[in-house]
């Protein structure tokens, strides 16, 4: 690889890692509120057209998180990319309808652009080594 190779992919395993890893937790955190009280974050909006209560939607909620947190950690990286990064924006929509947790909702904004970047430099980083061929470093240093 050479040496701007290697820093980008520092920077896409960085996103990978963190993204991955968040999206997993907070998941599973809507099973044990430790981290929030995830139901206090469905606004009023929401709450009149769910056909399930707040806890039951943040259990659902929090199934697809933790899927989208491993295939954000595994093969499937741009895929869940783009769906976390829809995700994050509905979540900071949903957020703003509150009329609070403004703070909260920016910060979403923010994770949902870097899963865009993480998406992107995945499929960089995909379209650089076609499918089972080595990649380049492994090729030279024999």
């Amino acid at each position: 690889m050479t040496s701007i190779e290697t820093r980008l992919d520092s920077a896409r395993l960085a996103l990978k890692c963190g993204l991955g890893l968040a999206a997993f937790l907070a998941g599973l955190d809507k099973f044990f509120n430790l981290l929030a009280n995830w139901e206090g974050y469905v606004s009023p909006l929401a709450k009149a057209v769910l056909p399930v209560g707040p806890t039951t939607f943040m259990y659902v909620a929090g199934i697809i998180e933790m899927a989208v947190g491993l295939a954000i950690l595994t093969r499937w990286t741009a895929l869940a990319s783009y769906v976390a990064m829809v995700w994050l924006v509905l979540i900071a929509a949903n957020l703003v309808t509150t009329g609070m947790y403004f703070d909260v909702a920016v910060r979403d904004v923010e994770m949902a652009i870097g899963a865009y970047a993480l998406a992107r430099l995945t499929e960089v980083k995909e379209a650089a080594v076609p499918a089972g061929a080595q990649p380049r470093w492994k090729a030279t240093a024999a």
